[in-house]
C-alpha cells in the first residue's frame, strides 16, 4: 500500500493527499489552498467570523498533533478555490507503528457552504481505512459568529478527550464474533445507509467478500465493519442499476467522493456496529 504523500484525485469535485508523514503547510497549499484563506469569501456578510482553518491546525501542532490526509472540495465557482471545503485528518506521529491511531477530524469552509466540524476518527494503517465514530461520540460543530476561536480549539479537546471511549469500543468490537447471518443483517443495513430508498445496485455479500487475504476469514463485527465500509467508500464493485426506462444495465459502484457524504456513510456505519454491539450483547 503506498501512503506517499501524493497529490490524487478525489473525484471530479475535489483532491486529496494522503501521506504517511506529517504534511507540511506547502504540501496542504497545493491541495487544499483554502485552509490559508486570508479573509473569508466576498460573498459572505460582515456578520461571518472568520478564522483560518490554518490557524487550528497550527495550535494542533503545538499539541503534537499534525496532518497526514487532506482533501478540498472543487467548486463550480472558480472564485471560491480558496474558500471551498476543506477536511483534514490529524493524529500523533508516534502512532504511525500502531494496528489503529485516533483521529481529530476537521470540517470547514470559508465561503459558507460549513460551520466548523469536528469528529473523532480512527484509521485502520493495513488498508489505510478512516472511519468516523458514530453519533455516540463527540461531534463539535460551531457557527461562523460569535467568538468562535476559542470555541474551534476547546471543541479539538472535546474530541480528543473521546479518544479512549473510541479505542475501548474498537477493542469491543474486535472480540465479538458475528454469525454469518449478522453479518449480512450488518452489511443489507449499511446498504441503506449508502443507498437511501434507491435499490442498491450490488447484494449484501458482495460487500462483505475483504479486498485482501489477511482479511479473509476473521467474522468479528470490528472486521465486518472495516470490510463494508472499504467496499462502500471505494466503490468499483460490479453490480446491476435500472435506468429512467427501466432497463437494468451493468455497472459498477461509484466511490463515495464527497466530503458531506464521505462524514455521514462513516458515521452511520459506526452507529450500526454500535447497535450491532448493543443487540448481541442483549442476546
Amino acid at each position: 500500500m503506498n501512503y506517499h504523500h501524493m497529490p490524487t484525485s478525489f473525484g471530479r469535485n475535489s483532491y486529496k493527499v494522503n501521506s504517511r508523514e506529517p504534511l507540511s503547510n506547502d504540501q496542504l497549499r497545493s491541495i487544499v489552498p483554502a485552509i490559508f484563506a486570508d479573509d473569508a469569501h466576498h460573498s459572505r456578510s460582515e456578520k461571518y467570523v472568520y478564522v483560518p482553518t490554518i490557524k487550528l491546525v497550527e495550535g494542533l501542532r503545538r499539541e503534537g498533533w499534525a496532518p497526514f490526509f487532506a482533501v478540498q472540495a472543487k467548486p463550480r465557482a472558480a472564485d471560491k478555490i480558496g474558500h471551498a471545503k476543506h477536511m483534514l485528518r490529524l493524529r500523533r506521529p508516534g502512532d504511525i507503528g500502531s494496528a489503529e491511531a485516533a483521529e481529530v477530524v476537521i470540517v470547514n469552509s470559508h465561503d459558507g457552504s460549513t460551520s466548523y466540524q469536528m469528529f473523532a476518527g480512527m484509521i485502520r494503517f493495513v488498508c489505510t481505512n478512516s472511519m468516523i465514530g458514530g453519533t455516540r461520540f463527540e461531534e463539535v460543530r460551531v457557527p461562523h459568529k460569535g467568538h468562535i476561536q476559542n470555541q474551534i480549539i476547546e471543541g479539538a479537546y472535546t474530541v480528543a478527550q473521546d479518544f479512549p471511549r473510541l479505542m475501548d469500543a474498537t477493542d469491543s468490537m474486535k472480540a465479538l464474533q458475528l454469525t454469518r447471518d449478522e453479518q449480512r443483517a450488518y452489511a443489507s443495513a449499511a446498504l441503506v445507509a449508502r443507498y437511501g430508498e434507491e435499490v442498491a445496485p450490488v447484494q449484501p455479500e458482495q460487500i462483505l467478500r475483504p479486498r485482501r487475504s489477511e482479511d479473509a476469514g476473521n467474522s468479528s463485527l470490528w472486521q465486518t465493519m472495516n470490510t463494508v465500509q472499504e467496499n462502500i467508500i471505494r466503490g468499483g464493485l460490479m453490480g446491476r442499476k435500472a435506468d429512467d426506462r427501466g432497463l437494468v444495465r451493468r455497472a459498477r459502484t461509484r466511490a463515495i467522493n464527497g466530503i458531506d457524504q464521505n462524514v455521514t456513510v462513516n458515521r452511520a456505519l459506526w452507529t450500526l456496529a454500535d447497535e450491532m454491539q448493543r443487540i448481541k450483547s442483549m442476546a
